[in-house]
């Protein structure tokens, strides 16, 4: 298919009410009128590869698919995002110098060595080794303790890339230097530099691909949760579930940490509000 044909192809209406309908009912993601050329631009894509000419054509396609591998890349198409090592930088500072110091301290009061955190939403892996290395930077010289994250995505091409765990030179510009030297290993090849996530990072991080608006796979308790940028995709009644299904999997105390432009106003919780886009457990 020609770019300009590619271009030229028009979402009716109707089509995008069924398509908006088709991954709302899956995954909870809200796709408004407002997103109906985003949607028209980005499946348009999968239409070229495939050598259909019209989006009917295209859900027709999906859904005959009896593998449900292109119904899986319909969905990574619609919910794929950008993101960074340390992004939202208030985040991680509050991490490191305000929750970490006082969980830890109450923690070895316990002799209890469990740190669980959930990187909901997790992208192509930058946050969840950012949070790793803000653990592993927190607890150096305090004893030995048994950390875990779960990192799930319901994009399975960027659980992919996540896992590969190995990132342009400006994804991880935020990373100090001696922390690049401790977490990460640098590789140049014919002039192109890249980092890749060590060892001692992947040992801690688990991906999983995983639709939130269905079963969880992680009981709990946990100690924190980053949800950010994911709850900007659904509606309020989708927000409200999934918050509280968040507040029941909290350990007391507990941070829920959600995007720089998500709140929780106009939903109804049990989260003490701590700064924008944190919120606490009591």
């Amino acid at each position: 298919m020609a770019t300009g044909v590619l271009e030229n192809l028009v979402l009716s209406d109707k089509e995008f009410i069924e398509i908006s309908k088709i991954v709302y009912d899956h995954c909870g993601i809200n796709l408004h009128s407002g997103k109906k050329e985003l949607v028209r631009a980005r499946l348009s894509k999968l239409l070229r590869i495939n050598h259909l000419t019209t989006f009917k054509e295209y859900m027709d396609f999906v859904s005959s698919d009896k593998s449900g591998n292109e119904f899986s890349l319909l969905i990574d198409s619609l919910s794929t995002n950008l993101t960074s090592f340390f992004r939202e930088k208030q985040h991680f500072e509050h991490l490191s110098k305000v929750f970490l110091p006082s969980l830890l301290q109450r923690k070895r009061t316990k002799s209890d060595f469990r740190i669980r955190a959930w990187s909901a939403g997790c992208s192509s892996g930058e946050e969840p080794y950012s949070i790793a290395i803000t653990l592993l930077e927190s607890v150096k010289g305090l004893g030995r303790w048994d950390i875990k994250i779960l990192a799930t995505d319901i994009s399975t091409k960027v659980l992919e890339r996540a896992k590969k765990g190995v990132y342009e030179k400006e994804r991880v510009a935020p990373v100090g230097t001696i922390q690049k030297n401790l977490y990460l290993i640098q590789n140049t090849s014919k002039g192109h530099t890249t980092f890749g996530a060590k060892q001692n990072l992947r040992d801690i991080i688990f991906f999983k691909y995983l639709n939130l608006m269905k079963d969880w796979p992680i009981s709990g308790p946990v100690d924190f949760i980053f949800c950010r940028n994911v709850m900007i995709y659904f509606d309020k009644s989708t927000q409200e579930r999934l918050v509280n299904r968040y507040w029941e999997l909290l350990n007391s105390g507990g941070l829920l940490f959600t995007g720089h432009s998500e709140s929780l106003t106009g939903i109804r919780h049990k989260f003490d509000y701590i700064q924008p886009t944190i919120y606490k457990k009591p």
